[in-house]
């Protein structure tokens, strides 16, 4: 029998054994869970800024974590080996109490806390789930960098133990969306629903010829004004990466001139990789 996961819009129907679209969730068993529980492919002691946060602890560093897979797919992912591996991965185990054990030891270089990120977390939403929750009781900080493209319910659970966030807002379109597997409606819920609940922080990554319009951005930027004009809006330059390893990094004046669009609603508008 087959059985739906709950986590993203894409709903995918597993059979007993079969591993979703994101390559990270799994029926085992009659129960869709996720099959990376405890593999990271990548541990740092990051700066917080690199999130990227700007507005939260400025100048601390968090112990960022990562694994495998994704619910997207987008054609210039910067983290594409491990998103998308077409290859067998490097893996640590690491289950939740050395996770923590780890971000407690590293408190006197600075370190807030843990960081899900580098991979989309959330398709790993029990190993989020389940770290979280114990750090939060061990009086650390907890960071989701993430596409947004989850459904309410999971990430309502999540939200309490998640003190900052960083979401990927790729585009004003839901065209260009589709295109990148995603769903737009679905992110600006994720944005709303978590701004009320937490500190949230949006990345929009301008990609030549794809999201960089002025319009786009006034479109963008209206919206998320219309939430709070005190959400913080990285707009980032993209540099050529997986399959649009061919074409040029975004004009560094194209950026400056996407912010100077959205600093006319918002307040707090940051221009990445300049």
């Amino acid at each position: 029998m087959k059985v739906e996961c709950m986590i993203c819009p894409r709903r995918c129907l597993l059979g007993d054994g079969q591993t979703g679209f994101c390559g990270a969730r799994k029926n085992i068993g009659g129960t869709v869970a996720c099959d990376n529980y405890g593999k990271v492919t990548s541990l740092a002691l990051d700066p917080i800024e690199k999130k990227p946060l700007k507005m939260f602890y400025p100048g601390a560093f968090v112990l960022s974590a990562g694994s495998y897979g994704c619910n997207m797919r987008c054609p210039f992912c910067q983290n594409h080996s491990i998103s998308m591996p077409k290859e067998p991965l490097a893996l640590m185990h690491v289950p939740p109490a050395t996770l923590v054990e780890e971000a407690l030891r590293l408190k006197p270089k600075g370190n807030i806390g843990i960081a899900y990120t580098y991979n989309e977390p959330l398709v790993g939403y029990e190993y989020v789930m389940d770290c979280a929750r114990l750090a939060h009781s061990n009086g650390l900080k907890n960071i989701a960098v993430t596409n947004g493209n989850v459904e309410e319910g999971p990430l309502a659970e999540l939200l309490p133990y998640i003190d900052a966030m960083n979401i990927d807002l790729k585009s004003f379109s839901s065209k260009y969306y589709e295109k990148l597997g995603g769903c737009l409606e679905t992110v600006k819920r994720a944005i709303s629903l978590a701004a009320g609940k937490t500190h949230v922080e949006v990345t929009n990554l301008i990609i030549p010829d794809e999201n960089d319009s002025p319009d786009e951005m006034a479109a963008l930027s209206t919206w998320l004004s219309e939430i709070s004009d005190e959400i913080p809006l990285h707009v980032s330059r993209s540099f050529p990466c997986y399959k649009y390893a061919g074409r040029p990094p975004a004009k560094v004046d194209a950026v400056y001139d996407l912010a100077a669009v959205a600093r006319k609603r918002l307040r707090h508008v940051y221009t990445g990789n300049c």
